[in-house]
C-alpha cells in the first residue's frame, strides 16, 4: 500500500481572546503532527475530550486551514488549491460529523439531502441521481421510499446511516468520521461500525475514525494514533498497540477499557491530575505532570516521535525501558463471546425499528 494521504509538521493555532492591549490568548489545538495514512486502510485518532483529534479531522480534510505545515492528497498539497480546485477535491474526501440530529437539515428530505453532493459535482441526470439515491438507502439498510421522509422521523442511529449514504454519494476514496458513534445508544453503535465496514470493504475506501472510545476502535482499526495535548504520543497497528503498548498514557486509556466479561478485571493505571492547560502547556513532555515515570529529563526536553520498533512510534524518551500493560490475549475469547452476544441483539433491535417504522 502507499500513502493517500500526508500530513508535514501540522499545526493550529486559535486566538481565544483579543485583549485591546498586550498580546493575544493562543491555543495550539494541534502542533506538528506528521501523518502518513496509507491506501485502503481504516486509520484511528483517538485520546481524551480536548486532545485536538477533531481539529486534527478537519485539518486533513482542509475544512479548516492549517497555521503551519501541510497536507498531501494524491500528491498535491491540497492547501494551495484554488476554491474550485478544492470543490473538485471534495468529491473525492468526504465528512460524517458526530452528531446526527445537527448535521442533517431538517427542512430537505432525505433524498433531497443524499442527492445534493450529487447535484453539487453535476454527476448524472436526475434519474441516474434518484436511482443513487434508492441504491445507497439500501446500501445503508433502509429503504428507498425513506428518500421521501424528513430527518425528524428516524431515529439517531438511522439519520447516522443517512449521513453515511450522503458522504459515499459522490464516490469518494477518503470518508473521515469524527466520532461517528459516540452520539448514538451503544446498542446502536455495533449496527453503523458494521456498516462502515462493509462499505469500506465494497467501496475501497480509506477510513479515518475519530474516537475516544478505545473498545470500538480495537474493532475497526488497523493502525491507531494516540493524541495527547495537540501532539501524537504513539503511533502503531492496532493490534500491536492494544498487546505492547509503549507510551504511559496510552497504557492509560487501554486500562479503562471496560471487560465485556462478568467479575473479570483488569489493573487501573490512575493518572494524577487534570490535563494541563492548553494556554500556557507545561515545557518538555506535555504528559510529564501525570505521568508515574516522569524523570528530570521529562520536565525539560520534549520527546521526538521516533521509531521504538517497526512501524511502532512512541514519544517517550524511556519507551525502551518501561513495562507496560497492554489488553491480554486471554480477554479475547471473552470478548468475542460478548461482541457475539451484542451482534445478535442489535440485529434484533434493527428489525424492530425497521417493523415500527412501517
Amino acid at each position: 500500500m502507499s500513502a493517500i494521504l500526508t500530513a508535514r509538521g501540522l499545526t493550529r493555532r486559535f486566538v481565544t481572546k483579543k485583549p485591546l492591549f498586550g498580546a493575544p490568548t493562543v491555543v495550539q489545538a494541534v502542533n506538528g503532527v506528521d501523518l502518513d495514512i496509507e491506501e485502503g486502510e481504516t486509520f484511528a485518532i483517538v485520546g481524551e475530550s480536548g486532545c485536538g483529534k477533531s481539529t486534527l479531522a478537519r485539518l486533513l480534510s482542509h475544512l479548516i486551514a492549517p497555521s503551519e505545515g501541510s497536507v498531501t492528497y494524491d500528491g498535491r498539497d491540497i492547501s494551495a488549491l484554488s476554491a474550485a480546485e478544492l470543490r473538485a477535491l471534495r468529491q473525492h474526501m468526504q465528512f460524517i460529523f458526530q452528531d446526527p440530529f445537527s448535521s442533517l437539515n431538517p427542512r430537505m428530505t432525505v433524498g433531497a439531502l443524499i442527492g445534493e453532493p450529487l447535484r453539487i459535482h453535476g454527476i448524472g441526470t436526475a434519474a441516474e441521481q434518484r436511482a443513487k439515491v434508492a441504491d445507497l438507502l439500501r446500501k445503508v439498510g433502509l429503504r428507498p421510499e425513506h428518500a421521501d421522509r424528513y430527518p425528524h422521523e428516524f431515529s439517531g442511529g438511522q439519520r447516522q446511516r443517512i449521513g453515511i449514504a450522503r458522504a459515499l454519494a459522490t464516490g469518494p476514496k477518503i470518508v473521515i468520521g469524527d466520532e461517528p458513534v459516540s452520539a448514538l445508544d451503544v446498542s446502536i453503535q455495533a449496527q453503523v461500525i458494521n456498516i462502515l465496514e462493509d462499505l469500506k470493504a465494497e467501496f475501497g475506501l480509506t477510513l479515518i475514525i475519530i474516537a475516544h472510545d478505545l473498545a470500538v476502535i480495537r474493532h475497526i482499526a488497523d493502525r491507531v494514533a494516540v493524541m495527547y495535548l495537540g501532539e501524537i504520543v504513539e503511533l502503531a497497528p492496532a493490534a500491536e498497540l492494544f498487546a505492547e503498548p509503549k507510551h504511559p498514557y496510552t497504557e492509560a486509556l487501554l486500562s479503562a477499557i471496560p471487560i465485556p466479561s462478568t467479575g473479570a478485571r483488569r489493573l487501573r493505571t490512575t493518572l494524577e491530575g487534570d490535563p494541563p492547560n492548553p494556554i500556557a502547556p507545561p515545557p518538555g513532555c506535555k504528559f510529564h505532570t501525570r505521568c508515574p515515570h516522569a524523570q528530570d529529563r521529562c520536565r525539560t526536553e520534549r520527546p521526538a516521535l521516533r521509531d521504538t520498533a517497526t512501524h511502532h512510534g512512541v514519544a517517550c524518551h524511556f519507551a525502551e525501558t518501561l513495562s507496560l500493560q497492554g489488553i491480554e490475549s486471554t480477554e479475547k475469547p471473552r470478548a468475542a463471546a460478548a461482541e457475539a452476544r451484542f451482534a445478535r441483539y442489535s440485529a434484533a433491535r434493527a428489525a424492530m425499528e425497521d417493523a415500527a417504522k412501517g
